[in-house]
């Protein structure tokens, strides 16, 4: 193993919850002011996953008094505390970058409630990839 992929392995965390794009999550993001420090949340729609390993990030998107706040958090950093997730929602997109047009209404998503269609994360990737093959 090269001693790059080594430095990652060991500041990774070891559980990133599950979620995918389109869920409604809680950010508890740990953040400065001045001497002390306190962590505030973050509450938004996932409207876009990127990259892998240590480098895996999540913007979430939310409407604050009639404007859109967009926020990118690596998931790995240790200024985020906790994701929660608050609902899931069922999306056709991997990028959801169209909502940021949307206004009013038009900006809820669809609930899911059935199961879960293909992998939310890297961590259930193994398993659901092997049986989701089809047989020749």
């Amino acid at each position: 193993m090269d001693l790059m992929r080594q430095i990652e392995l060991e500041n990774m965390k070891t559980a990133v919850p599950d979620f995918a794009v389109g869920d409604t999550v809680n950010v508890h993001y740990l953040i400065r002011e001045g001497d002390k420090e306190r962590v505030q949340i973050f509450a938004g729609q996932v409207i876009a996953i990127r990259g892998s390993g240590i480098r895996r990030s999540a913007v979430v998107r939310r409407i604050v008094a009639g404007e859109g706040v967009e926020r990118i958090f690596p998931l790995h950093s240790p200024r985020v505390q906790n994701i929660e997730v608050k609902s899931r929602g069922r999306v056709r997109r991997a990028k959801l970058y169209y909502m940021r047009e949307r206004v009013g209404k038009a900006v809820r998503l669809s609930a899911n409630f059935g199961k879960i269609r293909g992998t939310r994360s890297v961590r259930n990737r193994g398993a659901e990839g092997k049986s989701a093959a089809k047989p020749s």
